[in-house]
């Protein structure tokens, strides 16, 4: 990789949807809720982490094991907000943001890996 990982479009998202997250769980419904906030917070952590330490191995199969990785963090966060939304744990209309900008990290994640598969050396027969 010639970029580095803080000009990617993808990481600055994930930044954005970890931003949203902290943002939602200032609802006083979770000032409680000390595992679901720290799952959470873990799972938005890990996307932005996973798609930065991929980016530094400068291989593209490494690096798309990490983005499967924050690929399906993205996925923990979004069942987590349509729990918080089941229980009424904070503001209905922030979780289903969240799990919109999710849904979208997640396709930018599959279309990097798409783009990265498309462009890994292929062995020499």
């Amino acid at each position: 990789m010639t970029k580095n990982f803080e000009n990617f479009p993808v990481y600055i998202k994930s930044l954005d949807l970890i931003e949203k997250v902290y943002q939602f769980l200032q609802s006083e419904n979770l000032e409680r809720e000390f595992e679901f906030n720290n799952q959470i917070k873990r799972a938005g952590f890990s996307i932005s982490n996973n798609i930065a330490e991929g980016s530094e191995y400068n291989n593209n199969r490494q690096f798309i094991k990490y983005l499967k990785i924050a690929k399906g963090s993205c996925a923990e966060v979004r069942s987590m907000m349509i729990v918080s939304k089941r229980l009424k744990l904070g503001e209905e209309n922030k979780a289903e943001e969240i799990i919109n900008l999710s849904r979208e990290v997640s396709s930018n994640i599959s279309n990097f890996i798409k783009y990265l598969s498309e462009n890994m050396e292929k062995p020499h027969l």
